[in-house]
C-alpha cells in the first residue's frame, strides 16, 4: 500500500516579484490613508467606524494579494481586532516605502551603470577607476538584494501574525508532527515487543524449562512415591505458567476493555496492582476503540512506574470526559522525580499524540508525580 504524499506547490519568482512590485504601490497609499484620514477622523468619536472601515479595506486588500500573488491561503475563521489591523497597515507600509526606496537605488545604480558603460566605450575611465567602480557596485548590489528579501520576509510574516498562518505553513506544521508522532509510536511499539520478549523469556519461559524437568524427572523415577511428589510440583508448576501467562496477556491487551469497558479494565488493574489503587471513572457513553487503547496504557504503564520505582502508597486515577475531550489523570504519593523523557513516558507521550492529544507530567522531587493526558473522543 503506497503513501500519500501531500506537497505544497512553490510560486515562481516572477509572480511574487509582481507581487511585491504592487505591495510597494500600495504602500503610499496605506501610509496616506492612516496619517491624513486618521488625522481628519480622529479626534469624531462618531468617525472612528468610518475610519476603522476602511482600514479593513485596506487590509482586506493587502490580503488578497498575499492570496493572488503569493499563494498564501489565510485561515477563513480567523479575524483580526481593529487595532491589530491599524497595526498591520502602519507596518506594512512603513516596509512598503522602504522597499520602494531600496528598488529606487537599484534603479539609479541601474542608470550609473549605464554611464560607466558609456564612459569606458568612450575610453574616459582607466581601468583601475573601472574596476573600482564596478566592485563598488556589485557590493551595493549584494547589500540591496539582501534588503529586499528581508523586507519580502517581514511582509510575510506581518501578514501571518495578522491574519493568521497561512494553509501552507499549517500543512507544513502538521506534516511534521504527523512524521513526529508515528517515529514516537513505532519507537514505543518496539519497545513494547522487547518488553513481551523480555517477560516471556524470563518469567513463562523459565517456568517451562523447570516444568519440563521435573517431568522428565518423574519419568525416569523408579519410586511410586517420589513420582507422585514430582507430578504435583509439575502440576503447580504449570498452574503457576498459565498464572504468568494471563498476566503476560493482561498486561498486552486485556480482553475486558473490549468486552467490559474501561472502568472494568481499569477495575482489574486495581485488583493486580499492589499497591492501593483508587478508580474513578467519570466518562459516560461510547469511546473509540484508539481512545480506549490509549488511555488503558496511559494508565497501566503509570500505575506499573508508581509500583516499580516511585516507593508510593497509594495511587489515584481519574477519568473524566468533557464533550469531545477524554482527561486521564493518575497521581501517586511517591518520592518523584520522574523523568518526562524516560523510555516508557516518552512512549506515552507518541501513543498520545498519534491521537492529537497532549501528555504532562509534574514530577518534582520528593513528589506527588500527576500525569494527565488529554485526548480528543469526539
Amino acid at each position: 500500500m503506497g503513501e500519500e504524499a501531500i506537497v505544497v506547490e512553490a510560486v515562481p519568482v516572477p509572480r511574487r516579484a509582481v507581487g511585491g512590485l504592487l505591495g510597494v504601490l500600495t504602500a503610499p497609499v496605506a501610509a496616506l490613508y492612516l496619517v491624513l484620514v486618521g488625522a481628519v477622523l480622529g479626534p469624531w468619536p462618531q468617525a472612528r467606524r468610518v475610519f476603522h472601515g476602511g482600514a479593513a479595506r485596506l487590509a482586506g486588500l493587502e490580503r488578497a494579494r498575499r492570496a493572488v500573488w503569493f499563494g498564501d491561503r489565510f485561515p477563513a475563521h480567523y479575524r483580526a481586532g481593529e487595532r491589530e489591523l491599524l497595526r498591520y497597515l502602519a507596518r506594512r507600509s512603513g516596509a512598503g516605502l522602504v522597499s520602494g526606496l531600496v528598488l529606487g537605488l537599484i534603479g539609479f545604480g541601474g542608470v550609473l551603470v549605464v554611464l560607466l558603460a558609456a564612459g569606458a566605450l568612450r575610453g574616459t575611465l582607466s581601468v583601475a577607476d573601472l574596476l573600482g567602480q564596478v566592485l563598488l557596485g556589485g557590493v551595493l548590489l549584494f547589500l540591496a538584494v539582501q534588503g529586499l528579501a528581508s523586507l519580502a520576509d517581514l511582509d510575510a510574516r506581518l501578514a501571518r501574525d495578522c491574519f493568521g498562518p497561512s494553509e501552507a505553513e499549517l500543512l507544513r506544521h502538521r506534516i511534521a508532527e504527523l512524521a513526529d508522532s508515528r517515529a514516537a509510536v513505532l519507537h514505543a511499539v518496539d519497545a513494547e515487543r522487547r518488553r513481551i520478549e523480555r517477560d516471556l523469556h524470563d518469567g513463562v519461559q523459565q517456568r517451562l524449562v523447570a516444568l519440563r524437568l521435573l517431568l522428565g524427572r518423574a519419568r525416569r523415577g523408579g519410586d511410586p512415591q517420589r513420582t507422585d511428589d514430582l507430578l504435583r510440583q509439575a502440576h503447580r508448576e504449570a498452574a503457576e505458567v498459565l498464572t504468568e501467562l494471563r498476566e503476560v496477556a493482561w498486561r498486552v491487551y486485556p480482553s475486558a476493555l473490549d468486552t467490559l469497558g474501561l472502568d472494568e479494565a481499569l477495575a482489574g488493574l486495581a485488583e493486580r496492582c499492589p499497591i492501593p489503587l483508587r478508580v474513578r471513572h467519570r466518562a459516560p457513553g461510547t469511546l473509540p476503540g484508539p481512545v480506549l487503547t490509549a488511555a488503558w496504557f496511559v494508565v497501566s504503564e503509570c500505575v506499573t512506574n508508581a509500583a516499580k520505582h516511585s516507593a508510593a502508597a497509594a495511587i489515584e486515577v481519574a477519568v473524566d470526559r468533557d464533550g469531545a475531550r477524554l482527561t486521564v489523570r493518575v497521581e501517586d504519593d511517591g518520592r518523584g522525580g520522574a523523568d518526562p523523557a524516560g523510555g516508557g513516558l516518552s512512549g506515552l507521550r507518541g501513543r498520545v499524540a498519534a491521537l492529537d492529544g497532549t501528555l504532562h507530567v509534574h514530577s518534582p522531587a520528593g513528589g506527588p508525580t500527576v500525569v494527565t493526558a488529554e485526548l480528543p473522543c469526539g
